[in-house]
């Protein structure tokens, strides 16, 4: 178990986003979990899986607390889940950056929008289904990951939907990714580097304009 950077300002030498490249690997399970319950529940099922398993936690998340069942319990990798159901746009996201894009489906609940969230949970294998279903049911997609377009997990997702749910979508697929460039060191450029709920409000409201 390693933990990296706990702080900030540590610039390019402590901030890959690695879970893309272990995606990418054949026989590798990568899980990223954004609560502190399916935290527990993963790191189980990681434990009692056969395969080997990833097991990924942002930096950003230690500073939250939460009530955790004391028994043990599994939370099933492979399966996301809908944090908030909408019909208007759907929203997927994992890790650190779900939190952030609850705060601003919450946030654009109250000017109108009525916004479904998935939090993925597991990014390989990624739950399509679930993905799938949603899309179809709103014609709109935004996806967020706290990392560089190329081959991220946007890039994986927008695919999916494009190869299996293309003519469903009533617009073009928006990503939310960082700069592609090396993370700053200084404080305030990471403060304009780095994604919060404000880039995802903008990106859901682009979306929603598109007709």
């Amino acid at each position: 178990w390693l933990i990296v950077n706990r702080g900030g300002e540590q610039a390019a030498q402590h901030s890959q986003a690695l879970h893309s490249l272990f995606s990418h690997i054949p026989g590798l399970k990568v899980v990223a979990p954004s609560t502190a319950y399916d935290a527990k529940g993963l790191l189980i099922s990681a434990i009692r899986d056969p395969n080997p398993v990833v097991f990924i936690d942002d930096r950003w998340l230690y500073a939250f607390k939460d009530n955790v069942p004391e028994e043990i319990f599994e939370v099933p990798i492979g399966k996301g889940i809908i944090r908030k159901e909408g019909k208007d746009i759907t929203l997927v996201s994992f890790s650190y950056m779900a939190v952030q894009s609850q705060i601003a489906a919450n946030e654009l609940k109250k000017e109108g929008i009525d916004i479904e969230f998935i939090d993925l949970r597991t990014i390989k294998p990624l739950d399509e289904n679930l993905i799938l279903q949603s899309v179809k049911k709103t014609g709109r997609l935004v996806v967020v990951d706290a990392s560089w377009k190329t081959n991220s997990i946007t890039a994986e997702v927008a695919a999916i939907v494009v190869e299996k749910a293309f003519s469903y979508l009533r617009a073009p697929i928006q990503r939310v990714n960082l700069p592609d460039t090396p993370a700053p060191a200084s404080s305030s450029l990471e403060s304009a580097y780095y994604i919060n709920k404000n880039d995802i409000i903008n990106a859901i409201k682009q979306n929603i304009s598109t007709q």
